[in-house]
């Protein structure tokens, strides 16, 4: 591992990364390298840098979308065309454990920075492309968006209510899905070279990831043939397990076992529907789930979401408010594990946190300025100020 970078604190800590991201997928990957600890020195284009930099809406000047997911980086601005440039981001990679890239495939080839071209150069370097379609394959060279992805791998099939048009998930799971998997395999790999001393390359496909996240769906296809499709709210095999409307504002219930069927009925005061042999049991309520909502629906319509919810609370029954963003948030539990982090840098710029609590975190950080540690990194890899002095002078940085 990088030794010139072990002064931080982490489970990462000592470990450096090439971030040649940008968007949404290789970002949030490398932000979760970040914020475990890793050195991550981002490399963006001079004068634009990452094309979200300007996505609206801004916070101070600032994109909100790209100071979330680019927290704890530095930034160092490079033109790769130009052979100072790429001489910079060479001996960046040779000092380096990871790159992370999601350009197109053959995108980085072309640029003379592909695993091939790095891997003779550094051959520990661990080599992450993620993109929309992996390495190979027909598709490999089509641009990919969380949509697409989302779209193409029939996600979008299975979301939304029974009977309506094709939904889109509410948050990005294409991206974010493909950048946890890259991060999964990463650290694999970081494993490996503990005993080869060797990188590896780690292709990580967008549409891939998706199916991946689908598997029950795709189990259930492939195996039985049985065609998923978009049920609301509800679970397609356990039953009731789905959002209920109440007097005023809807909950949450999900049932799984037998004993907690058979407390849900006492509570709702139905106890007849133990003794109905169409909800007997787990497998007979999801056959006859038509049936049974009804009666669900109009027992539970008899109070208000508040009640309910501490009924059910109190007989061990599974249920959650159904929150808004803002009520999930400002909720108890979310306050007290600290999701919700204040990061240092202005004021008010407030992002969720890493979801992973170890004995040994890295400290909150801002995003940088577009080249802001340009200088910095380029004295550590041996560039004299007269060098720097020039080479930003003609716009290589």
């Amino acid at each position: 591992m990088n030794q010139t970078s072990e002064k931080g604190a982490g489970l990462l800590a000592g470990v450096r990364v090439v971030d040649v991201t940008h968007m949404l997928a290789g970002p949030y990957c490398t932000w979760v390298l970040a914020s475990l600890g890793a050195e991550v020195i981002k490399v963006e284009r001079p004068g634009s840098g990452d094309f979200t930099r300007g996505l609206a809406p801004f916070h101070e000047g600032e994109s909100v979308y790209f100071m979330s997911v680019n927290r704890g980086k530095q930034s160092l601005t490079l033109d790769l065309k130009d052979p100072r440039g790429k001489d910079a981001f060479l001996k960046l990679a040779a000092t380096s454990d990871i790159l992370v890239e999601n350009n197109r495939a053959g995108v980085m080839d072309r640029l003379g920075l592909g695993w091939d071209d790095l891997h003779a150069h550094n051959p520990r370097l661990i080599y992450a492309s993620i993109s929309g379609f992996g390495q190979d394959g027909p598709y490999r060279n089509r641009p990919a968006f969380d949509a697409i992805a989302q779209a193409l791998s029939g996600m979008m099939s299975i979301t939304g209510e029974e009977g309506g048009p094709p939904c889109r998930v509410g948050a990005s799971i294409g991206d974010i899905g493909a950048s946890l998997f890259g991060a999964v395999g990463i650290l694999a790999a970081l494993q490996k070279r503990q005993s080869t001393g060797k990188g590896t390359r780690i292709d990580v496909a967008m549409l891939d990831c998706q199916l991946a996240l689908m598997e029950n769906a795709v189990a259930r296809y492939a195996t039985l043939g049985l065609e998923p499709r978009a049920l609301g709210s509800r679970h397609p095999l356990v039953v009731p397990f789905q959002a209920f409307p109440t007097a005023d504002r809807p909950i949450a219930v999900c049932v799984d076992t037998d004993a907690q069927w058979q407390r849900l009925c006492a509570v709702l005061g139905t106890p007849e529907l133990l003794s109905d042999p169409r909800f007997a049991q787990g497998n007979a309520r999801s056959a006859h789930h038509g049936e049974l909502e009804p009666l669900l629906i109009a027992a539970f319509a008899k109070h208000g979401r508040e009640h309910w919810l501490a009924v059910l609370e109190a007989a061990d029954v599974p249920a959650s408010p159904i929150n808004s963003v803002a009520e999930a948030l400002d909720d108890p539990q979310v306050r007290h594990r600290g999701m919700v982090r204040e990061v240092p840098h202005g004021s008010g710029r407030r992002f969720v946190g890493l979801p992973i609590t170890s004995g040994d975190g890295a400290p909150e950080r801002p995003a940088p300025l577009l080249g802001e540690q340009a200088g910095d990194v380029l004295a550590g890899l041996g560039y004299d100020a007269k060098a720097i002095a020039a080479m930003r002078r003609d716009g290589v940085i």
